[in-house]
Parts: structure tokens; C-alpha cells; sequence
């Protein structure tokens, strides 16, 4: 007969990084290969949500099928004063896609 299976089996083991003295500092370890994250992904994750935010606005109009931008131009026509800092995050990155594309660009309509 086996070993009893336990239920932290079924869970990666998570090294993390230890300070001289031998106490875990709770950083999780990167693994092989795998860089560390900068920290300016906390502020695209800021600018990011603020996206999302706009994308689940009603009053802007429907989202899908038009780039953000395009949606937002058209909001303003309707006189529906969209948020200026969003068009300036949709300026400052025109070739990105996660910016440019709403959150149900993958979904067909």
C-alpha cells in the first residue's frame, strides 16, 4: 500500500527567498529563466484598470467592435464628456493593444 495522499500534493512547491539570518522575507523566488517584474507594472496595471473602468462605463456607449480611442471620440461628439486622462493614456500608447482595445475585443460579436 501507498503513501497517504495529502491535499498540499496537489500544490507547487513555492521557494522563497530567505534573509542571511535564515527567515523568509516572503519573496517568492523567480524561477530558471524568468525575470523579475519592474515596478512601473504596478503603474500600467493602475493605468490599465483605469481602462477597464472606462470600458465598463454605459454612459460612454457600447465598447465592443471599436478601439477605446474610437470610442471615446465618438463620446465626445455625443457631448457625454469622457475622461481626459484617458485619452491621454490612449495617446501616449497608440501601438499597444492592451491599451487600445477594449476588454471584449476577443469575444465575436
Amino acid at each position: 500500500m501507498g503513501r497517504k495522499r495529502l491535499i498540499t500534493d496537489s500544490y507547487p512547491v513555492v521557494k522563497r527567498r530567505e534573509d542571511p539570518t535564515g527567515h523568509s522575507k516572503g519573496e517568492l523566488v523567480p524561477e530558471l529563466g524568468e525575470e523579475p517584474q519592474p515596478l512601473s507594472a504596478d503603474v500600467d496595471e493602475a493605468a490599465l484598470e483605469l481602462l477597464r473602468q472606462f470600458d465598463l462605463a454605459r454612459q460612454y456607449g457600447p465598447c465592443t467592435g471599436i478601439t477605446r480611442l474610437q470610442r471615446w471620440h465618438r463620446a465626445q461628439k455625443m457631448g457625454l464628456e469622457p475622461p481626459l486622462e484617458v485619452r491621454q493614456l490612449l495617446q501616449a500608447h497608440l501601438e499597444d493593444p492592451r491599451y487600445q482595445h477594449s476588454l471584449w475585443h476577443l469575444y465575436p460579436l
